[in-house]
C-alpha cells in the first residue's frame, strides 16, 4: 500500500514538516479488511524512500491530484512487474477514465463499502475493474491497522478521524465532489471513536476530520467521554460552530482542546457568497478569535487569494488583519479549480482554466485567469502573505495582542517553532528523529503548564450516541 509523494514534497533542498506531521490512515484502514495471513505493508513516499524491487501480488495507490504523475509511474512499473494495481482516491474519483489507462481496478468515493466487496471478489477470482460507492457507513468498520504505521517518522503519529465529509458544500471544495452519490457527512458511533482514542499511546490526539463539530450532539457526546482522559489534541472547525455551539466549544475545551483550524478563507465578504460558503456570511470573526483565545485555543486560520472580489490590496489588508487579532499561524491558498468541483465546472465554461498539469493545482501556483488581478500579482501576493506574516516582527505583534506573559510566550513558541525553525525541522526529518518534538509541541499547547491535564487512564467514559466513522484520508480517499 503506497501513498506517493506530492509533488510540493519533493524538493531536494529542505523537506517542510507540514508533510511529515500524519501517517496514512485511508491505506491503514484498508489495511484493516485484509485476511490474517496477508502480508501486508505501507510505504509512506513523504517519510522513506520506495523500494521498487520487490514483487507483491497486489498494491494499492492513494491518488491525490498533485501526485497523479507520480502515482502513474508506480502503477505503470508495478503492472509491468506483473502485480495486480488498485488505484483509489479524491483525483481518481474525479478523473477515473485517466486513472482507469493505470490500473487493474479504480476505486470511486470512500472506500469502506466497496474495498471489502473488492477483496471479496479477487478471493472468487472475478474482481471487477470499477467499484463505485454507495453504502456510507461505517458500523461495522474494523480497527485501523496501526502497526503498519511507522510512528517514528511522523510528528504526530496519534491522527485519528470520528467522521467523514463534511455538512457544508463550498463551490472550491474537492471533497464534495468525492462524496457524491451518497451520505456527504457521517460519524462514527461514540464509543467506537472512544474505544479508538483509547488505544493511542500519549497525551497528543490530533483529529484529522473536516468539520469534527459538524454533528453538534455527537461532538457533545465525544468530548464528555474524553474529559478525564488527560489528552491534548488539536482538530479544524468553522467560524459557525465557534460562534453558535458554545456548550460543545467548552466541553471540547474541558476534553483537551488546545489547537483549532478554522476557514475564514476570505476577509472580502463578497467572496463568500460566490463561493456558497455560507456558514461564514455574516459571522463575526474577530468575536470567533477572541472566544477561542479566552478559553485558551491557539487558532490556525486559513485564507484563499485570488477570489473574484480580491484586489491588489487583498494579500496586506488579510495579513494586517490576522496579525491584528492575534491568530497564531495562517495557512495561505491560491484559489485552485479542483476538477469537477462547482468552481471548476464554472471557470472552464467561462475558458478560465489554463490548463491541466496537475502537478501545478497545489494552491500554490495560478491555474486559471483570476477576475482582478494578473497572475504574476496573485502569485506573488500569495508568497509576500507567507513571507508578511511570519516575520518575527509581525510574530511579535501578534503575541503583543495577548493578555500575560505565558501567552505571548505560546505564541511566540508555536509560530515561531512552526515556520522560523526548517533547518532544524529538516534535519529532524532526515535523520528520521522528528518524533522526538512531540513532547515540545506538547508544551507549547498546554501553555506552558498553565492548563495542567489529569493523567491519561486507561478506559473511557461511556457515551452512546449512534452514528458512524470517518477517516480524512477517506479509505482509499
Amino acid at each position: 500500500m503506497i501513498l506517493p509523494a506530492l509533488t510540493e514534497a519533493t524538493s531536494p533542498l529542505f523537506r517542510p514538516i507540514k508533510y511529515s506531521l500524519f501517517p496514512p490512515l485511508g491505506l491503514a484502514t484498508l489495511a484493516a479488511y485484509l485476511s490474517n495471513d496477508d502480508d501486508a505493508a505501507i510505504c509512506d513516499e513523504h517519510v522513506e524512500r520506495l523500494q521498487l524491487d520487490d514483487e507483491p501480488d497486489l498494491v494499492v495507490i492513494q491518488v491525490y491530484i498533485t501526485s497523479a504523475r507520480r502515482s502513474y509511474e508506480i502503477a505503470d512499473h508495478y503492472r509491468r512487474r506483473g502485480a495486480r494495481v488498485v488505484l483509489g482516491g479524491l483525483h481518481v474519483t474525479s478523473l477515473p477514465d485517466e486513472a482507469a489507462a493505470h490500473a487493474d481496478h479504480i476505486f470511486i468515493g470512500p472506500g469502506e463499502d466497496t474495498w471489502p466487496q473488492f477483496l471479496d471478489d479477487l478471493r472468487r477470482g472475478a474482481p471487477l475493474p470499477r467499484y463505485v460507492s454507495r453504502e456510507r457507513t461505517l458500523a461495522a468498520i474494523p480497527p485501523i491497522r496501526r502497526d503498519l504505521i511507522k510512528r517514528h517518522l511522523y510528528l504526530v503519529p496519534n491522527s485519528i478521524v470520528v467522521s467523514r465529509g463534511c455538512p457544508h458544500v463550498c463551490d472550491f471544495c474537492y471533497k464534495v465532489a468525492f462524496f457524491q452519490g451518497g451520505k456527504q457527512f457521517y460519524t462514527m458511533e461514540v464509543d467506537r471513536a472512544l474505544a479508538e482514542i483509547d488505544r493511542l499511546p500519549g497525551r497528543h490526539l490530533y483529529f484529522l476530520d473536516d468539520h469534527l463539530f459538524g454533528n453538534p450532539n455527537f461532538a457533545a457526546a465525544l468530548f464528555d467521554g474524553m474529559a478525564g482522559m488527560g489528552r491534548l489534541w488539536q482538530a479544524a472547525g468553522t467560524v459557525k460552530s465557534v460562534l453558535e455551539q458554545p456548550v460543545v466549544l467548552e466541553k471540547a475545551v474541558r476534553s483537551g482542546l488546545r489547537s483549532l483550524f478554522v476557514g475564514f478563507e476570505t476577509v472580502n465578504s463578497a467572496n463568500l457568497q460566490d463561493q456558497r460558503k455560507y456558514q461564514n456570511i455574516g459571522r463575526d470573526y474577530a468575536q470567533a478569535i477572541r472566544r477561542l483565545h479566552d478559553l485558551g485555543v491557539m487558532v490556525n486560520g486559513s485564507f484563499v487569494f485570488g477570489m473574484d472580489h480580491d484586489e491588489p490590496d487583498v494579500f496586506d489588508r488579510t495579513v494586517d488583519w490576522a496579525v491584528q487579532h492575534g491568530i497564531e499561524t495562517s495557512t495561505y491558498h491560491i484559489l485552485t479549480p479542483y476538477p469537477t468541483t462547482a468552481l471548476y465546472q464554472r471557470m472552464e465554461a467561462e475558458n478560465r482554466v489554463l490548463h491541466h498539469d496537475w502537478d501545478l493545482f497545489d494552491t500554490r501556483h495560478v491555474v486559471f485567469k483570476p477576475q482582478r488581478l494578473t497572475a504574476r500579482e496573485l502569485e506573488d501576493g500569495y508568497w509576500r502573505a507567507y513571507r508578511d506574516f511570519y516575520r518575527w516582527g509581525s510574530i511579535w505583534r501578534g503575541a503583543s495582542s495577548k493578555a500575560g506573559l505565558r501567552p505571548r510566550l505560546r505564541h511566540l513558541a508555536y509560530a515561531g517553532g512552526w515556520k522560523k525553525f526548517e533547518p532544524l525541522w529538516d534535519l529532524l526529518i532526515r535523520t528520521k528523529h522528528v518524533l522526538h518534538a512531540l513532547p515540545v509541541l506538547e508544551t507549547i499547547l498546554t501553555g506552558f503548564g498553565s492548563r495542567p491535564a489529569s493523567a491519561h487512564r486507561r478506559g473511557y467514559q461511556k457515551a452512546t450516541l449512534i452514528g458512524s466513522i470517518q477517516e480524512h484520508e477517506p479509505g482509499l480517499g
